[in-house]
């Protein structure tokens, strides 16, 4: 079959984006493994898929795949962006708000004026179930106020955050990034059996109370050059823990994200760019 797609990028983080609005597209897992393959195929940390909705207020379902194991995982911030995007300049729709549903969750997704896009990334959830996360065996350091939220858990000789933004994240502060041992600690925490459907690892280097420097490791996929989530999850690891403040400048090595969460209650809003690079079609 010929796959006609769409190659495009928040922050660095890479996508290819599927219309699936005019009809089914049952791709195997071999066939998302050969396009998001970087030699053999087109390249991508995810494969995002447009499908309509059937349900009333909702415009439409967002499925995402991780580009190296071809599974369909949770959530992607960065690829919500482009997806919004890819529906406007498609002719979608017309609407500068939209709301999708994914796997698990629903989103809400703003095109500002200035081409950059904001997403409602809902409340972040601490409990362990969410993740999962098996504390068996491990014995928390409380954080500043003693809640729960704020505990540190000992793993692989750091202490580690944990938390979900719809997909489960484990963030360690550092003294520097750009010396953090990201490929060897990365997979390590992330194949952790206390983690049994294992988790992204975010690096967090704070700057001062309103910026921070992240990399991240993901889940299947190793360090990329962005992660939505991974973003949000740090700055909320940092506010609960009395790090940062409520807007963060998040800098990674793909560019510039912002991250607000405007009360321990609310949804974490995040915002940045997106853009497409090229478009294609590949035979599979």
């Amino acid at each position: 079959m010929r796959l006609p797609f769409t190659k495009m990028q928040g922050a660095g983080n890479d996508f290819i984006v599927l219309d699936a609005t005019r009809g089914a597209i049952d791709l195997t897992p071999a066939q998302l493994q050969r396009l998001g393959d970087r030699r053999f195929g087109v390249g991508a940390d995810q494969i995002l898929a447009v499908e309509r909705s059937s349900t009333p207020g909702i415009d439409f379902r967002y499925r995402i795949f991780n580009g190296a194991s071809g599974d369909e995982v949770e959530h992607c911030g960065n690829g919500a962006r482009c997806f919004v995007r890819y529906v406007h300049a498609r002719g979608l729709t017309d609407k500068r708000t939209v709301r999708v549903q994914t796997v698990n969750n629903v989103l809400q997704l703003q095109l500002r004026d200035d081409g950059r896009v904001t997403v409602d990334m809902n409340k972040p959830r601490f409990d362990h179930a969410a993740l999962p996360f098996d504390t068996a065996g491990l014995q928390p350091r409380r954080g500043q106020d003693g809640r729960s939220e704020f505990e540190l858990w000992p793993l692989a000789g750091v202490e580690l955050a944990v938390l979900s933004m719809g997909n489960p994240h484990a963030v360690l502060r550092v003294a520097d990034v750009d010396a953090a041992p990201v490929a060897v600690l990365g997979p390590q925490i992330e194949c952790d059996p206390h983690f049994p459907r294992r988790v992204n690892v975010g690096f967090v280097q704070p700057l001062s109370r309103n910026a921070v420097r992240l990399r991240v490791h993901e889940r299947d996929a190793g360090e990329t050059l962005a992660c939505g989530t991974g973003a949000c999850a740090a700055v909320v690891a940092g506010i609960r823990l009395g790090w940062l403040d409520r807007v963060v400048d998040v800098h990674t090595h793909g560019g510039t994200l912002q991250i607000e969460w405007p009360h321990d209650e609310g949804s974490v809003l995040m915002t940045g760019p997106a853009e497409t690079v090229f478009e294609g079609e590949i035979e599979l």
